[in-house]
Formats: structure tokens, C-alpha cells, sequence
């Protein structure tokens, strides 16, 4: 009789535990993505630990990001929600802005610094979803 009642309770406690997780992950959206104040200073952590940038050239730095994040987060409010995947001209007006934003720090930088900064921005990059490598990079440089 102590058996079954025990048995009993752990089904009970078990099944409690399932339905109430169960109801937990049906109220949670999709992650929401880092504001750019985070992302700013995720970046700054990088570049610091990499680059030996100049106040000045950490404040441009920061701003062509900025001004990255800002446009970046604006096209991809544009996108269509995942399941479809964004649309080849979104991806073209993304490489458009990286290549701006990148101009604009190479006028920034020493060429060693931007050297370093090419290899380090590849790190930068979001990671896919899932265990996917990473798409192939065109960028000629």
C-alpha cells in the first residue's frame, strides 16, 4: 500500500512538472535580440581586447556601428517573419551596409589595425541557428 501511494505521488509530482513546463514554453516568444547598447558592448569588448584603438578612433568606431546597427535593425523589421527565408535583396542591401560600414572604419583605422579588424569582424557575426557552419563569405578584400 506505501508503494502504490509513493508510486502515485511521484506520478503526480512528474506530471505537474511536465504540464507546468509545458505552459511555460508555450508562453515564451522567440528570443529577443540584443539592444545595440548590448551589442555596442560586446564589440567594444572585442576590438579592445584585439585593437590598440585611439580614444578617437574607439569613439568613430563606435558610431559607424552604431549607425550599422541602427540601419540593420530598420531592414530586418522589413523582413518577413522566419519561416521563409529573407529575400535576395535583402541580403544584397545587408552586404551594402557591412561594405559602407567598413569603409567607413578603414578611414579610421591604421591598415594593421584594419588588418585585424577584418579577421576580428568575422567573429563578430551572429551565430546561424543550429549547428550549421557559418554561410561562405564573398567579400573580396
Amino acid at each position: 500500500m506505501k508503494k502504490q501511494i509513493i508510486l502515485l505521488m511521484a506520478i503526480t509530482i512528474f506530471g505537474y512538472q511536465s504540464l507546468t513546463a509545458q505552459q511555460g514554453s508555450e508562453q515564451q516568444g522567440p528570443p529577443k535580440p540584443p539592444s545595440i547598447e548590448d551589442r555596442l558592448k560586446h564589440l567594444d569588448e572585442k576590438l579592445s581586447k584585439e585593437l590598440t584603438l585611439t580614444a578617437d578612433q574607439k569613439t568613430k568606431v563606435e558610431a559607424a556601428y552604431k549607425d550599422f546597427f541602427v540601419k540593420a535593425d530598420k531592414l530586418h523589421d522589413k523582413m518577413p517573419p522566419p519561416p521563409p527565408p529573407p529575400a535576395p535583396g535583402n541580403k544584397a542591401e545587408m552586404d551594402k551596409l557591412s561594405k559602407e560600414r567598413d569603409e567607413n572604419i578603414q578611414k579610421i583605422l591604421s591598415a594593421d589595425q584594419f588588418k585585424k579588424y577584418a579577421e576580428l569582424e568575422k567573429t563578430l557575426r551572429p551565430k546561424p541557428p543550429g549547428n550549421q557552419p557559418p554561410p561562405p563569405s564573398d567579400k573580396k578584400q
